[in-house]
Parts: C-alpha cells; structure tokens; sequence
C-alpha cells in the first residue's frame, strides 16, 4: 500500500512538470486571439500553464488548454470578446 501510494505520487510530480514544460506561454509573449486581434503581453504564467495578462485594466487568466503556438506566435482559441468576461 505504501509502495503504491508513493509511486502514485511520483507519477503525478512527473505528469505536472511535463505539463508545465510544454505550455506555451511566457512572461512579455504577446497574445494573439484566434482572429489574429493582439490581446496584450503575458504578466505571468500559472503552475498549470495558463497566461495571466492586463486587458483593459483587469488581470485575466487565459487556459492553458486554449493556448498554442502558430507561426512562433503564442495565440488563443479565444477571440477578445471571451477573454474580456474572463476573471
């Protein structure tokens, strides 16, 4: 049971830094939106790879899971509108 327990819990160390590795964003990266609108450059970035930036004076945080590269570019599947509601 404890080999098990501490096993379990070296796989999800290990999945969590593979996840943090491969997330796009980066701190001063401009982020595109899914027309191509520049949405503003990325604050931070989260544990899980999300990209926390200012848009119109209020901290968003766009998923990691919508973030990717294109052409070099960091871009959302979000268009501005969506990230605007986002907290």
């Amino acid at each position: 049971m404890k080999k098990s327990l501490i096993a379990l819990v070296l796989l999800a160390s290990v999945n969590l830094s593979a996840i943090a590795a491969a997330a796009p964003a980066e701190e001063g990266k401009m982020l595109v939106a899914a027309n191509g609108t520049r949405v503003g450059a990325v604050y931070r970035v989260t544990a899980d790879g999300s990209a926390q930036l200012i848009v119109d004076g209020k901290m968003v945080t766009v998923p990691a899971n919508t973030l990717s590269v294109v052409d070099g570019t960091l871009t959302t599947s979000l268009m501005k509108a969506d990230i605007r509601k986002l907290r």
